[in-house]
């Protein structure tokens, strides 16, 4: 068919005044309003983890967690909505990725960018061309694809994955890498996402942002000489050289007529939508929005939460409850009793807390060992038979218990699960975690001071499989369990040990046990519990926190195998 070239003239994308003084600066040679400061810019693998939603300031998207990825017996659930953007250099793949994220309002999302998979520079020949403008970025030999390939199954399968992080100044990868799970959506945007048919098997949707060549090249040229520190001629240099012939070659095909300006025929390849003038097209965004909210509704499920068991139901063979004792029994009356002080409550809870953690090491393997005593005779002994040991707990009433845990047990590592209800799906969600570096062949001491339903304890063991954690090396360890939460964990996880101080038989419809002791939390910190976890999950993903210390940045130092 015949293309009237009027059609195919790209609808602005900012303002008129706007748009005429930017492609005025650039067609005249001289951009406005950029400087030759030079940074440190990195892929934006390495973005925060957050992104603020415009319209409504109370609402937080966190490209960080997800909400339960398992069924209510442990295994998996079904597979996240995987969305692939492609488009030429500076087209606004990100701004349009950013506004379906606002637009779908869905709060778990990974937003994966293709800059995190150049290869690098090695050679110091190929670094002087880099800086010149005269090595080329803009090929597919420049990508690693089996590294996308592997990434973007791992995390369609829900598995953490490890995203490198590339350095624009340098030219080459950091020695540190982000940590990033699998979510509800996962954005994976790039120049030539569409390139290779693996990846493009991944995705459930294709999306292309066509943007007027014109404003791209503004757009790289203020990005490349204000964030990049580049020269001009440079710059101009390798956009005349590599970038425009490899849109026109690699990228543009994917989507388009091969090529409109060759050819009069238009044949849509591999995008199933194409977005002109990027993230201000509000009609081509809302229409995506309304698509993926239909998907997510065919996928949606919920972790079923059980509050009762049949009666006559016999304790589960995984469940070990801490031997019954005057003493024991003497602390627990005092700890629910409802007029006991605080520093009560704190002290004697953290004295039932070292007893069950005295108790719950007893479940660890041991082997036999001999010693030579100071008399000069031999001792036949036992020691622990591990590979190492690491506690994880479960905010924040988990926290309390770390206090203790160390008192018994010397030099052990620790990690932190954040997980909160959701107020209307009543499902757990992950919102932070931080776990020791190497913990796959540890057993791990998984604590939280009291377990209901199960739920939050379930998908903090799920994030310890998830990091090659075996089943059979997990301790949970609890003050006090609901009967409901304790079958619900077995049958999921029946090779996990539950050890507890005591058992309650029921929950309540708003999920508290019964007669149980209160809220744990509440009770030991002497705070409202809705105020307390706002504030621990804005802390965890505030904008003023380095990134590398939460969910997706983890400073691996922070973590040695010291």
């Amino acid at each position: 068919m015949t293309v009237d070239r009027e059609i195919l003239i790209r609808p602005r994308l900012h303002s008129k005044e706007q748009e005429e003084e930017i492609i005025t600066s650039v067609r005249g040679g001289k951009p406005n309003r950029v400087r030759n400061a030079r940074r440190r810019h990195l892929s934006t693998g390495d973005s925060e983890p957050i992104i603020r939603n415009k319209s409504d300031s109370s609402k937080t998207i966190y490209t960080a967690g997800r909400p339960p990825w398992y069924k209510s017996d442990g295994a998996d659930g079904p597979s996240p909505l995987v969305i692939g953007i492609c488009g030429g250099s500076a087209s606004g793949k990100t701004s349009v990725a950013k506004n379906v994220i606002e637009g779908i309002d869905v709060p778990w999302v990974v937003l994966l960018a293709m800059d995190s998979f150049y290869k690098g520079i090695t050679s110091e020949k190929d670094k002087e061309l880099a800086l010149t403008g005269d090595y080329n970025f803009d090929h597919p030999d420049a990508f690693d694809w089996d590294a996308m390939v592997e990434i973007l199954q791992k995390l369609k399968e829900g598995k953490n994955v490890e995203v490198p992080i590339y350095d624009f100044n340098t030219h080459s990868r950091c020695a540190e890498t982000k940590t990033v799970y699998g979510a509800t959506i996962i954005i994976f945007e790039g120049i030539m996402t569409f390139h290779a048919e693996k990846l493009r098997e991944l995705m459930d949707l294709k999306i292309f942002v066509d943007t007027e060549s014109d404003i791209r090249l503004a757009r790289r040229l203020m990005r490349d000489i204000s964030q990049r520190g580049r020269q001009i001629n440079d710059v101009l240099n390798q956009y005349n050289r590599f970038v425009k012939p490899a849109y026109e070659k690699y990228i543009a095909p994917t989507y388009d007529l091969f090529f409109y300006r060759l050819f009069t025929e238009l044949r849509i390849l591999h995008a199933d939508i194409v977005v002109p003038k990027g993230g201000s097209n509000r009609v081509a965004i809302d229409l995506i929005v309304k698509h993926i909210r239909r998907e997510l509704e065919n996928r949606k499920y919920r972790v079923i939460r059980k509050t009762s068991i049949p009666r006559n139901c016999s304790d589960p063979a995984s469940l070990h409850l801490l031997p019954q004792t005057r003493q024991s029994m003497g602390i627990q009356t005092i700890i629910r009793d409802k007029k006991t002080p605080r520093n009560e409550f704190i002290f004697y809870s953290e004295r039932l807390m070292r007893l069950v953690f005295e108790y719950a090491l007893g479940f660890l393997p041991h082997e036999a060992h001999t010693v030579s005593t100071p008399q000069g005779l031999q001792y036949d002994g036992v020691r622990f038979s591990g590979n190492g040991l690491c506690g994880v707990s479960i905010l924040r009433a988990g926290e309390t218990m770390e206090k203790a845990l160390m008192k018994v047990t010397k030099d052990i590592r620790l990690g932190k699960i954040l997980i909160q209800n959701n107020p209307d799906t009543k499902n757990p969600e992950l919102y932070f975690l931080r776990l020791p570096r190497g913990i796959a062949n540890d057993h791990c001491v998984l604590m939280d001071a009291s377990i209901a339903t199960g739920a939050a304890a379930m998908m903090a063991i799920r994030v310890l499989l998830d990091h090659d954690v075996r089943e059979d090396n997990i301790l949970l360890v609890s003050l006090l369990m609901a009967a409901p939460g304790v079958h619900a964990i077995a049958y999921a996880y029946p090779k996990v040990k539950i050890i507890t101080a005591a058992v309650d038989q029921t929950v309540s419809k708003d999920f508290h046990i019964l007669p149980g002791l209160g809220n744990f939390g509440d009770r030991y910190f002497g705070t409202d519990a809705s105020e307390t976890m706002t504030g621990i999950k804005e802390e965890c993903f505030s904008t003023e926190t380095d990134a590398s210390e939460t969910m997706f940045g983890i400073k691996e130092e922070n973590f040695s195998s010291e």
